[in-house]
């Protein structure tokens, strides 16, 4: 194995000289205020510019993807387009799943090419702009548009879920321990429910007063919203490409830097899923247990609005129910990165599994605003701080010059469980005629998801990733 060009991007690789986790205690910043920058991940200028990606991005994640164009959707489906309320979440659900579908496809080969070529920062920028024309395509969509809608809309996931494959992949190189990667990856799910919960927020406001920019009507302000949302991505995603320098460009021992990066790439993949089933195993059973609990997260994610439009609440309450979710969620999730480094990252990411089964419960049973008020104060409990830690600890199980390439199979198993769970919830609203149904059947996704979880052997994914610079201690 060799490291071609070590300081690309004008950055080090490894902004720790100890490299690898547990090998030294991480030196701050010596600027006030460090102590407790650090205690929540945010010591250094590097780690705060990748953290604001989750503020950038979650803009799109929450206006987009669930709470303000799934409500828009439902109306121009249904007010203008001809569907019944059921037909139409049930073409959501398609969209989703074929979009989910193209990312797992994607996501490995881009990875392994980006790692090859190390060219993570530039594929990251690429699907940034893409997203972000998407996002202003969806302001240009009008009632009875849905087919229109739907095509911006998979657009703007297939390049935000790529995006998740570099800007996670970066975070490895970051972190300096254990600790500080469990720390760092949650302060970005915090940051970002902070940020996109104040733009939220604000476009609640405008939507309910057009006026306020000389604007018509609440479907004219729901549009710009998308504008604005598009402009929020890009602008907030300077810094990372700014700040956080591309890693090292490390070779395997069959390569060279004048091989093709497509070759390069494919050969890799090969290469990788053999030491998936071997070296590797204790990832792999990270990204298997992760696909099936992730299924339940993403379908409560991305179908909540739309459950509670079918319950006729009024909207005020579901807007109110989401952005509870938004400001309840960032000190939960600054609490999870910091319990995981008393308890474990697996095991906060088990109790995060536990509630989430409430969440189903309560769901099924859902009746008042009360009840969706109580769902989403237990989803707000658990959901940044599950997820974070599910980034972080297998990153903390992986070797760091494949980290584009494995985040790319975090992806997949990550997107197929996106793909089943829409499926399933639509096929489950076709077979029973009842979206209850639909929610209390991903109950079995986080019980599966949790003892598959209990499989992964912590301890020894860390022992094999931190040994791949030395292939003698394997």
């Amino acid at each position: 194995m060799t490291i071609d060009d070590p300081t690309p991007s004008g950055g080090s690789a490894d902004p720790s000289p100890a490299g690898r986790p547990g090998s030294g205690d991480a030196v701050t910043d010596s600027t006030a205020g460090s102590h407790w920058l650090e205690r929540l991940g945010l010591h250094r200028p590097e780690l705060r510019a990748w953290a604001l990606y989750d503020w950038a991005n979650s803009a799109f994640v929450l206006v987009v993807v669930t709470a303000v164009f799934p409500i828009y959707y439902q109306r121009i489906a249904t007010d203008g387009g001809g569907l019944d309320p059921a037909t139409a979440t049930k073409y959501f659900s398609y969209a989703t799943a074929v979009t989910l579908g193209l990312v797992a496809l994607l996501s490995p080969a881009l990875g392994a090419i980006a790692d090859f070529r190390a060219a993570r920062k530039r594929f990251l920028a690429a699907f940034i702009a893409l997203g972000s024309l998407a996002s202003a395509g969806l302001a240009t969509v009008h009632p009875g548009e849905w087919q229109l809608a739907l095509v911006f809309f998979a657009i703007g996931n297939l390049a935000l879920f790529l995006s998740f494959v570099f800007y996670d992949s970066l975070l490895p190189h970051l972190a300096r321990d254990d600790a500080e990667l469990d720390r760092v990856s949650t302060a970005g799910y915090a940051i970002g429910y902070l940020g996109s919960g104040l733009l939220l927020l604000a476009q609640v406001a405008l939507i309910q007063n057009p006026h306020w920019l000389g604007l018509p009507d609440a479907g004219a302000a729901t549009r710009f919203c998308f504008l604005l949302v598009a402009v929020w991505w890009a602008l907030f995603s300077i810094p990372i490409l700014r700040r956080v320098p591309e890693p090292a460009r490390v070779l395997e021992g069959d390569e060279s830097s004048a091989m093709g990066a497509v070759d390069a790439a494919f050969s890799r993949l090969r290469e990788t899923l053999g030491e998936l089933r071997g070296r590797y195993r204790p990832a792999f059973w990270m990204l298997v247990a992760f696909m099936i609990y992730n299924e339940g997260i993403g379908t409560i994610i991305r179908m909540g609005a739309i459950y509670a439009e079918t319950k006729a609440f009024p909207e005020s309450s579901i807007m109110i129910a989401i952005l509870l979710i938004q400001f309840v969620g960032i000190p939960f999730a600054f609490a999870f990165g910091a319990l995981a480094t008393r308890f474990g990252a697996k095991q906060m990411i088990l109790v995060g599994l536990a509630v989430y089964c409430v969440v189903a419960v309560v769901g099924y049973t859902m009746e008042t605003v009360a009840q969706f008020y109580l769902m989403a104060a237990l989803i707000a409990a658990v959901q940044g701080g599950t997820q974070g830690l599910s980034r972080s600890l297998f990153g903390a199980m992986i070797p760091k010059h494949k980290a584009s390439e494995l985040f790319g199979f975090f992806s997949v198993f990550s997107k197929v469980a996106g793909i089943i769970g829409p499926l399933v919830f639509g096929l489950v609203i076709e077979l029973t005629g009842s979206i209850q149904h639909a929610v209390l059947s991903v109950v079995v996704f986080f019980i599966v998801g949790a003892l598959l979880l209990t499989r992964v052997d912590v301890a020894e994914g860390k022992r094999k990733a931190g040994a791949e610079l030395d292939p003698a201690t394997l």
